[in-house]
């Protein structure tokens, strides 16, 4: 049985969620349709995005899958009209797209991690790993990380000016947006840029009562998380600096990401929440 326009905290809100198709997006995709919206899925797994459609109709609330790469301005349109088209409108946005290094795979954790310690035992130097960063490899995560951030929240803040329709936009930064030592050289500067962009469109979208907010979750038991299971000694080393002494969860973020896209922080705008176990508590 689907949920009745007056349950939930997002009833008869319409959201977008890039990278969707698993991880803290489809968390996020989840936990919005529990909570009465209908939800548009953005991403470039296929299968997965289906998956993710087939919860979020499991849960009462309809759905639609839009195959877009998030470092591409024309699929960033594409997903924001087709919300508009098909649901009238936007009023939540999740920018969950983002990869750790320039080959990792979503749909392919595994082999992700087998990369990741293969690279960290051939080059253990980390002077030398910054050092001889090749410029693609560092592009790459910038290209989808921070201006394929910056492409979907212009989409969807155009479609809500349009429209003249208030909104909630939520960027998913990292805790490596301000700590170099939680991520590698072009995911923490990727991630720092995602969280200047949040308080840039968070000055210039309010007056609008468009509210930009941030999430930075700390070490999330998620596909990317797997890099760092694959790492014993650097998963021992990290969880040494959280004092809830374990990962969280894509559920965990995904109640945030609730949090900051509902009524409930109607005065927020411009910050980051951190679900990061106390990492940050010096």
């Amino acid at each position: 049985m689907g949920l009745g326009q007056g349950d939930g905290l997002l009833a008869g809100k319409v959201a977008v969620v890039t990278g969707g198709a698993n991880g803290i997006g489809r968390a996020c995709c989840e936990r919005f349709a529990e909570e009465g919206a209908d939800v548009v899925v953005a991403d470039i797994l296929d299968e997965r995005g289906i998956d993710t459609i087939a919860a979020v109709e499991k849960k009462g609330r309809r759905a639609a899958y839009v195959h877009a790469d998030a470092s591409s301005p024309t699929d960033n349109e594409t997903v924001m009209q087709h919300a508009v088209d098909l649901f009238g409108g936007i009023d939540v946005l999740v920018t969950a797209a983002g990869i750790a290094t320039a080959d990792y795979r979503g749909d392919r954790p595994e082999a992700s991690a087998r990369r990741a310690a293969r690279h960290a035992r051939e080059q253990p130097d980390a002077m030398r790993r910054f050092s001889d960063l090749r410029l693609s490899d560092w592009q790459k995560v910038l290209d989808v990380n921070l201006t394929g951030t910056m492409l979907s929240v212009q989409a969807a803040a155009r479609a809500m000016l349009d429209l003249g329709r208030r909104g909630s936009i939520i960027t998913i930064a990292s805790i490596a947006a301000k700590h170099p030592a939680a991520g590698a050289p072009a995911y923490s500067v990727s991630k720092a840029g995602v969280w200047m962009l949040t308080k840039y469109a968070a000055r210039v979208l309010g007056p609008a009562g468009i509210r930009v907010n941030a999430i930075g979750p700390g070490f999330i038991e998620t596909n990317m998380g797997e890099m760092i299971r694959g790492l014993p000694d650097l998963e021992e080393r990290l969880l040494a600096d959280v004092p809830l002494g374990r990962m969280g969860t894509a559920r965990e973020v995904a109640d945030a990401a609730l949090f900051l896209a509902g009524q409930q922080s109607s005065y927020f705008t411009g910050e980051m929440l951190h679900p990061d176990g106390g990492f940050y508590t010096d």
